[in-house]
């Protein structure tokens, strides 16, 4: 019986240690521009820095949006290990700028934030245009919850993300064999001693 409970124990470990860091996100851990900074000129890039490596899988997005609801991004993402970087062409009217990002995270799903800051200054650049659907895929507003778009769903099977249950399932089956061994270990000493 001790051998048996042992088992499960060791089984019961194994599937929490096993599930735990498969369902861990990216985490934003800094930006530049940061949260709430005031500039007086326009950045040439925003930095994103998170502590995981970011799937370069071509769904990454990020958008930023000025107090005029014109776009600001300039060009491609590039993704270096866990630092996101987004070109920006030279910002316009002075106010409030957001940047939204949608990207892949290193388990498969996406991770979406916005950060905030402002321009004290205005700048000499002229808007892209009206916020298009990018901005609102890239990051939703605060407090509410977006299924991932269905292109994420293809990319995240063929982008190396291992869904939680799959590791559930197998630490389940795991389990199951290791009871299964004690309980036969167990029958055969009985067996032993009659």
């Amino acid at each position: 019986m001790r051998r048996l409970l042992l088992v499960a124990g060791v089984a019961v470990l194994a599937l929490f240690g096993a599930a735990a860091p498969a369902s861990a996100h990216n985490v934003l851990i800094s930006s530049d521009p940061a949260e709430g900074a005031r500039l007086a000129e326009s950045p040439q890039s925003v930095t994103l820095t998170f502590d995981q490596p970011v799937q370069d899988a071509g769904v990454n997005q990020v958008a930023v949006t000025g107090p005029d609801g014109g776009q600001w991004a300039g060009g491609g993402i590039e993704v270096n290990r866990n630092v996101v970087t987004a070109p920006l062409r030279p910002l316009g009217p002075a106010g409030e700028y957001v940047i939204g990002f949608r990207i892949l995270s290193a388990d498969g799903h996406p991770v979406s934030e916005e950060i905030r800051f402002t321009l004290t200054k205005a700048g000499p650049g002229a808007a892209a245009g009206s916020p298009s659907s990018a901005v609102s895929e890239a990051a939703p507003p605060t407090g509410t919850a977006q299924a991932p778009a269905a292109e994420d769903t293809s990319d995240e099977g063929s982008s190396g993300g291992v869904p939680v249950w799959v590791w559930i399932v197998g630490a389940v089956v795991l389990l199951g064999i290791g009871v299964t061994v004690a309980l036969r270990m167990g029958s055969g000493q009985d067996d032993t001693r009659s």
